[in-house]
């Protein structure tokens, strides 16, 4: 009659998620997008691991859409110059690798990518308390 406990459970973590990414700032939703990223791998190692070929194409597909529809895209590059040029290559170069950790059930690729995400989303959340960050635009979350 009410639906499962599991579909209240998703609908409050739905809710939650929506209020936060409205209550943040441009900062913030950066961070989100690594965190939704990291997220999205850990998923996939999972799926690798246990043979879940379809879970390990949906997390994967979902990290790069994350990589390129988000932070790809955040990126203003008129106004953060050669840094904003480096993460957009940087970022491709993500994307690209895990085409091939999907393709090659490859692991290790997965990891990589894991791990430059986690640096450069360290570098991000230490620069927060800095008064002016340009370079980025506000990311449009309404299509991700």
């Amino acid at each position: 009659m009410f639906g499962s406990r599991q579909t209240g459970v998703h609908a409050y973590a739905k809710v939650g998620m929506e209020t936060g990414v409205v209550a943040a700032s441009p900062h913030k939703l950066i961070v989100m997008l690594f965190d939704g990223a990291l997220v999205a791998l850990n998923a996939a190692l999972g799926g690798i691991r246990s043979g879940n070929i379809a879970e390990k194409g949906k997390s994967l597909s979902k990290a790069i859409m994350i990589i390129d529809s988000g932070l790809r895209a955040a990126l203003d590059k008129k106004a953060g110059g050669e840094i904003a040029e480096g993460l957009d290559a940087l970022y491709e170069y993500m994307s690209g690798r895990l085409l091939t950790a999907n393709i090659n059930n490859d692991p290790a690729i997965v990891e990589e990518v894991q791990r430059l995400l986690i640096e450069l989303r360290d570098a991000w959340n230490a620069i927060a308390d800095t008064p002016a960050v340009t370079g980025i635009k506000q990311p449009n979350l309404a299509s991700a």
